[in-house]
């Protein structure tokens, strides 16, 4: 099915400065509001600490509400209302993990049921996570995420490149990098960061230009994605992590076909000038990329609207990462591919010059 023609010329490649400025823009603001907030607003998960939702008959205020557990020694956080106005339903945050679950639970329905009257409050869960086990997780977090991108580069390299053991060597080599530097106990956010800036020099080294290409546009993906979340002031939790996995493989997808299209033009004209093939080559799967899109947003904003509360977040990240995705397919991963390749003309006339020199 094609509501677009293959045949069409739209001049995306010619925008590409313009879209590079826009998508830095929207790095450098995400950046900014992460500096401001302090670094990601961490969830139950990573922080440790204990979250309580809980459900109300009748108006209860957040001040009430905080104001009746005072006397607790809860340590209370945010207090935060889930749906609109007319929902009575709120999640409290405490830094305590010492208290029993089911005693905190017992004791919170008591004393607010003083309060507001008995039999109007409904505690709908209550989770506890230690320090200890939330910094764990963060690690982990991270590591998932940074190995998720080192074995697409993997792939990328094998599948266009065919450089199978160039890009295994490197990536066992950085993975034993990556797993000394954490026995040694340096920040895991220090670690993962250098390691993809080794990554990425390795594959612009090698010549690795497709797994640059696609390696920087998750990236840029990601950090959009995470920037968004700093910006609405949402939290980051397990539920995040599994979204921006799957937002990381939905954009490699879309990705793969535009590089799949550049490779056949190749073979077929290798005098016509690279611009142009990637340009034909991205409005030849334009069709299928804003079908596929398309439709995955229909799902997705549907669990984002009518999903509730505990899926809003996760619907929110893969509604910002499916549309950043799609937008980088074409804006950056292809455009990247002309850079390179601009940069080794000029590296190729350099030495021609020193040559004749």
């Amino acid at each position: 099915m094609e509501f677009i023609r293959p045949d069409v010329n739209f001049d995306f490649i010619g925008k590409r400065k313009i879209a590079f400025s826009f998508s830095l823009l929207l790095i450098i603001v995400g950046i900014i509001s992460l500096i401001m907030h302090g670094g990601p607003r961490y969830g139950i998960d990573f922080a440790g600490g204990t979250l309580v939702q809980l459900r109300f008959n009748v108006p209860v205020t957040e001040n009430k509400i905080r104001k009746s557990l005072k006397g607790m020694g809860m340590h209370l956080g945010a207090i935060q209302r889930l749906g609109g106005s007319d929902t009575n339903e709120y999640l409290l945050r405490s830094e305590a993990t010492e208290t029993k679950l089911q005693d905190l639970s017992n004791e919170v329905k008591k004393i607010l049921e003083k309060n507001v009257g008995s039999g109007n409050v409904e505690i709908l869960r209550v989770e506890m996570v230690g320090p200890k086990v939330g910094k764990d997780l963060r690690q982990k977090a991270l590591l998932a995420i940074y190995y998720s991108l080192l074995f697409i580069a993997i792939y990328i390299s094998g599948r266009f490149e065919m450089k199978w053991g160039l890009s295994i060597s490197l990536a066992l080599a950085l993975i034993a990098g990556v797993y000394i530097l954490t026995v040694a106990g340096i920040s895991m956010p220090l670690i993962i960061l250098g390691a993809l800036v080794i990554t990425l020099g390795f594959c612009w080294y090698l010549k690795l230009s497709y797994a640059l290409a696609a390696v920087v546009a998750l990236i840029h993906d990601v950090t959009i994605t995470i920037g968004a979340f700093s910006i609405m002031n949402k939290e980051m939790t397990l539920a995040i992590v599994a979204a921006l996995l799957t937002i990381v493989g939905y954009s490699l997808n879309d990705t793969i076909i535009v590089f799949d299209r550049i490779r056949e033009n190749l073979r077929k004209n290798r005098r016509e000038k690279l611009s142009i093939l990637i340009n034909q080559s991205v409005n030849q799967t334009l069709s299928r990329t804003l079908l596929t899109s398309g439709t995955t947003l229909i799902v997705i904003l549907s669990l984002f609207v009518l999903g509730g509360s505990v899926i809003h977040d996760f619907a929110f990240a893969l509604l910002v990462g499916v549309v950043v995705g799609t937008y980088s397919s074409i804006y950056v991963a292809s455009p990247i591919l002309i850079l390179y390749e601009d940069w080794m003309i000029s590296k190729r006339k350099r030495m021609r010059s020193a040559r004749k020199s």
